[in-house]
């Protein structure tokens, strides 16, 4: 079988975790990286032992080697980054959230449906074994109907006003930071599970730190702790540290959810509870491998991961025995299997994000934002 070969446009930390994945399905080959420059992509490049570099991701994108590519960078060049490849018959694999408005992202998902080009977004927690299996608990009715669903995505990174990263620039980013950058996971993964839409939502926006203290040289997602006070300089913050939605989902459940970037101790605490007339579930993604669930007239329980107990399709979704942790790695390496399976066979189902759901996270996150400043709520037309 031919290697499919792909492109990495971007040098942070996310192209390291998609690279890395990448490599372990072993009918890709990470065959060039685009940069924000020269010698960012060869610096890259040489880490990763990659053959080719450019700070031309224009060119790349041009190349008729290159099979498909994975978006890595600020959210501003996602748009202008994917029509590009579509253009040039490149499937494409992109973060999240897909676009900078829900408009720029029914483009993409016009024009990638128009050429046939196969495309995904990169909803990767959707993919560790437990939640899986809690997708099959409430498919199969084990839940009963869905009641109310609430949780939170909480983080410290961005506590101190001294931490800084690209995604705190809205030029870069987008308004929405906390909510567009880890409420887009939750509100997808909701969805996902219960496969009910939300309907409507009534949020609220904050930023706690006005102004940050920016470094005066380039750092990386989670880094830049120890930098001293003359590396920096403050400028005005407008994006959101914190965010809490209200929401309707379908016809009869309902629920609340808040993101935080300033949650002191939360180092990436993606926890959702799922309640219903028979049963509730509770998951925490600092702890992917166990499952609580909750009755009401018998005790309650703790699964762990283990394949071969798992239900119904959710054994698929993971490649190591019980007792071996499936973790943020393998979400990639889960979702990225089954986008190139595709490729490499469009008969394949598609079982993994599509600009679709990019979309949908695209209209959830602009009815938020209206949400926020109309201070009400707000319904979304998806």
């Amino acid at each position: 079988m031919q290697k499919i070969r792909t492109a990495m446009l971007g040098t942070g930390f996310m192209g390291i975790v998609h690279t890395d994945a990448i490599r372990r399905l072993g009918n890709v080959e990470v065959a060039a990286v685009a940069g924000s420059s020269d010698s960012k992509a060869k610096a890259f490049a040489d880490q990763l032992y990659i053959d080719r570099s450019t700070g031309d991701w224009e060119s790349l994108l041009k190349d008729p080697s290159i099979d498909a590519v994975h978006i890595c960078t600020p959210n501003a060049l996602h748009a202008p980054m994917a029509k590009i490849a579509i253009a040039n018959g490149k499937h494409v694999l992109c973060e999240k959230p897909l676009t900078m408005t829900s408009g720029e992202a029914k483009e993409l998902l016009d024009a990638a449906e128009a050429r046939g080009i196969v495309h995904a977004t990169n909803h990767n927690l959707r993919y560790y074994p437990v939640v899986q299996h809690v997708r099959q608990m409430v498919a199969s009715g084990e839940l009963g109907e869905i009641l109310a669903v609430q949780g939170t995505y909480s983080q410290d990174w961005l506590l101190y006003d001294t931490d800084y990263n690209w995604r705190i620039e809205a030029e870069h980013n987008g308004k929405l930071r906390a909510m567009g950058d880890i409420g887009s996971h939750w509100m997808d993964m909701i969805q996902h599970l219960t496969a009910l839409p939300i309907t409507s939502v009534c949020g609220e926006l904050t930023t706690f730190h006005k102004t940050r203290k920016k470094p005066k040289g380039s750092v990386q997602t989670f880094s830049g702790k120890t930098l001293s006070p003359d590396d920096y300089e403050a400028i005005p913050i407008d994006t959101d540290d914190f965010g809490a939605v209200l929401l309707h989902l379908g016809d009869r459940a309902r629920g609340s959810f808040t993101v935080s970037q300033i949650s002191a101790g939360n180092k990436n605490s993606f926890r959702f509870e799922i309640y219903g007339t028979k049963s509730g579930i509770s998951w925490n993604q600092e702890r992917p491998d166990e499952l609580w669930i909750g009755h009401r007239n018998s005790p309650n329980q703790v699964i762990v991961k283990d394949p071969s107990l798992l239900i119904g399709g959710a054994a698929g979704f993971a490649d190591l025995p019980g007792g071996h942790s499936e973790g943020y790695d393998d979400s990639h390496k889960q979702l990225f299997k089954r986008f190139y399976g595709r490729i490499a066979n469009r008969s394949n189902p598609i079982d993994y994000p599509t600009f679709a759901d990019g979309l949908r996270g695209m209209l959830l996150l602009e009815a938020v934002a209206e949400s926020s400043a109309k201070r009400g709520w707000v319904d979304v037309n998806l």
